[in-house]
This record gives C-alpha cells, structure tokens and sequence, in this order.
C-alpha cells in the first residue's frame, strides 16, 4: 500500500487532534483512501515541550525543515496569521507538495494566489477547515451542487459571536458580560475584535462567495458591522417583535450583482436559523435546481477543525493514489470561467428595519418621526413607546422594506431633532427572499 507523508506547520489543539486522529484511525482512514497515511515531521515554536503521546523526533523549530523533507508529501498549515503562512505555504506549493490549511484570513487575503500557484504547480489546495469547521460547506458548494446556480449563502459563521447573542438574547446579559463569560469558558480570545467586530465572519464569507458566485471577492467589498453596539434592550424589544438576534453573513446575486455583507440581523423566531443558538454555525444555500437547505454543526474547537482537516487529507491521498491530482480546481470553476462580478452598493439593498431612537418623553415625538420617516418613502410596520418617569425613553420602529441610502437619510434627519438623545439603533430584518 502506498505511504504518504504529513508534515504539520504547528501542533495547538487542532495540530494535536490531526495527529491524534490519524494515528488512532488509521486502519480506517487507510481502508478509505488505499494509502498509509503518517505524520513525519511537525513544525513547533518550542520542540522540548512535551505534547502527549507525539514522539519527540518529529518536532524542529523551522517550518522549512518540514516542507523540505523529501518524506513528506502534504504540508497541513496551521500556523495562522498571514505573512510567514503565505511564505510556507507558497515554498510548499513551488516544492510539489499538496497543502491543506484551516486559514482563513490568508484564504481570504492572498487565495486567488494561493490558487493560481498551486494550479501551475499541479498540486492541490485543500481548505475545508477554513470555514465552519467540521461542517462540510465548502465541499457542499464546490462539488455537491455543481449541477444548479447558487443564488444565495447566507448563514451564522462564527461562534464566538453567536455564543455572545444568545447568552444576551436568553438571559438578558450585557454584551460585556456575555464576552467575559465567553472568553472563560474559551469560546473568546483575550483579543476578540475578529469576532465581535465581524471580520472573522468576513474573512470566510469571502470565501464562501467566491467559490458560490465564480468571482474574486475582496475583504474590501464586503459590508462589516460589528456586534459590540447591541444592547440588552434591544434583545427585549426583538422577543416582543417575535424575532432574535443573529450576526449573519450573506451573500446574494441580486439580478447580476454581488450583494455581500455580514452585520446584525433580526430574523423571525420560528426560523431554523434562529434556533442555532451557542458556538453552532449554519449555513444556508439557495440553489435553483435544490431550492433552500442548510448544514448545520458545530464550527470549531480542535477536534470539528481537525475533522476537516483530516477530510481533505484524505481527499489528496485518493487523488495521489489514483492519480487524479488536480481533478477539482480549488475554486470549483475553471480558471477561464470565473469572471469578476458587478458589486451591489450597500445604499441601494433593501430591508425592513429595526430602528430604536431614544428621545423626550412628550407630545408630538412620534409624529414628528413619523413625518421624517414618510418624506422618505419608509412606511412603518409597527411601533412600542414606554414612558418612564422623567428623562429619555426608547421608541422603537420596524419599518416596511426600504432602502439603506433613505433609512441612513432618514435618521440622519431624525438625531438632529431637539427631541433625540441619543444616536439612533439600526438592525436590518432578515427575512428571507
């Protein structure tokens, strides 16, 4: 049976369970992809740690060790960041050797490189465990729905975030509280600006169009909002509205136009996606020929990233076996079929909106809102007013569909008033199209 040679490029918690799980299932993994599969050499910032049952002699201190070793025929970054990941996996490719990697962010900077490389090198490029984890999304898109044009992806793709908006939409906490409470428990970093500001979300939801649509997608051309500004209050007001909170990705063809965004949305209670609560990722997809159906699992930890990880070494061993490298593209299309796609601007998307203003307490208040809002052509669909005793109180609005460019206009107009106190609180409804 033929050998095949794994070299990892770091050895955290995902590196130690892709060793763990190749080494305890190898009879297995053999049995499915007609090779012996074998770690030979891992990349570590400190090879005298100890770590477990891993043999010592397979640690050095240089990545480029690893890459070079003529016994290792597939290079697993992950290391992270971008820089010295694009230098590795780069040298790997310009070597012969397949890569596999869980990393977003240099997927989304530097992938169309990443790819191009890779197709001139003839060598293949696995990347599952870059989005959702163990959740098979990208392997969904590229090959299962290869037959129907994808209209929409649309979905929950960071945990952390996610854990944060359920902890404040199940037990009223604050968005601090909920972020200690998250990083306690591991499910945060001690720097958590990626997930909380939605650049995390980004970094794959430009891969995930990318390899849906057939374009390049830049981290430029997506709209990113934050979930840091949400306040407990608005969580209140969305269960009186029978809706909940969710940090969504989308990404849409709106008639021959990329529609790409992540920010918070309000989605209606009684839909699946509102249901995926904590650390689980969802994704939805939208394709002509399959209507809409959604993956759903949990979206990281060591062992649901180890998993992708391992599917697609498992992937390049068959294809070195049968000798079908490079069979699949890394994107799914062929290089001269992708063409850039006509981006639409973030002014003209339409959506119902959740808008909470916080003004006087008096007379005319809601009139006077009301009038700004109809010389915009935004209708309202329902309204809560609560008095309190003395100082300002939150009015809360959800409007009809309108656009974004008359909504900002709109409110623009209204935090000027002598009545507002405060800025105005924008969500976005999702419901769906």
């Amino acid at each position: 049976m033929k050998k095949i040679g794994v070299g990892l490029l770091g050895c955290g918690v995902v590196g130690e369970a892709v060793y763990r799980r190749l080494t305890e299932g190898a009879a297995v993994i053999s049995a499915k992809c007609g090779a012996v599969i074998k770690v030979e050499k891992i990349a570590v910032r400190n090879p005298a740690k100890s770590r477990g049952k891993i043999p010592s002699r397979l640690f050095t201190r240089k990545w480029r060790d690893v890459v070079a070793a003529p016994e290792v025929d597939v290079v697993v970054e992950l290391i992270g960041g971008e820089d010295e990941a694009y230098a590795a996996v780069t040298e790997s490719i310009r070597q012969k050797k397949h890569v596999i990697t869980a990393n977003k962010l240099l997927l989304a900077k530097k992938g169309e490189e990443i790819f191009r490389q890779a197709r001139k090198a003839g060598v293949n490029v696995g990347f599952e465990a870059s989005v959702a984890g163990a959740v098979p999304v990208i392997r969904t898109i590229r090959e299962a729905v290869a037959s129907g044009t994808i209209k929409s992806v649309f979905g929950i793709i960071n945990g952390t975030s996610n854990y944060i908006l359920t902890d404040m939409m199940e037990n009223g906490a604050s968005f601090r509280d909920a972020l200690s409470e998250a990083q306690r428990l591991g499910y945060a970093e001690a720097d958590p600006t990626f997930d909380v500001a939605g650049i995390d979300a980004a970094h794959k939801l430009a891969i995930l169009a990318n390899l849906a649509f057939g374009t390049p997608v830049k981290l430029r051309d997506i709209y990113v909002e934050g979930i840091a500004m949400l306040s407990p209050d608005d969580f209140l007001f969305a269960r009186q509205f029978g809706r909940v909170i969710k940090l969504l990705a989308v990404a849409r063809n709106d008639g021959g136009k990329l529609d790409v965004r992540v920010h918070p949305a309000m989605v209606a209670a009684n839909r699946q996606i509102a249901r995926v609560d904590g650390v689980t990722n969802a994704v939805e997809l939208e394709v002509s020929d399959a209507g809409r159906f959604m993956l759903i699992g949990p979206g990281a930890g060591g062992d649901a990233t180890a998993s992708a990880v391992i599917a697609d070494i498992v992937d390049t061993a068959r294809d070195i076996v049968r000798g079908s490298v490079g069979r699949m593209t890394p994107t799914g299309f062929l290089p001269d079929s992708r063409k850039p796609m006509p981006l639409k601007p973030m002014d003209s998307i339409k959506s119902g909106y959740y808008l909470r203003f916080t003004v006087d307490d008096k007379p005319g208040v809601l009139a006077k809102m009301a009038g700004v809002l109809g010389a915009k052509g935004i209708s309202i669909d329902s309204v809560i007013q609560k008095g309190r005793s003395g100082g300002p109180v939150p009015l809360v609005i959800l409007t009809h569909e309108a656009t974004e460019k008359n909504v900002r206009a709109a409110i623009k107009s209204i935090d000027r008033l002598p009545s507002t106190r405060a800025k105005t609180m924008l969500i976005r409804l999702e419901d769906g199209r």
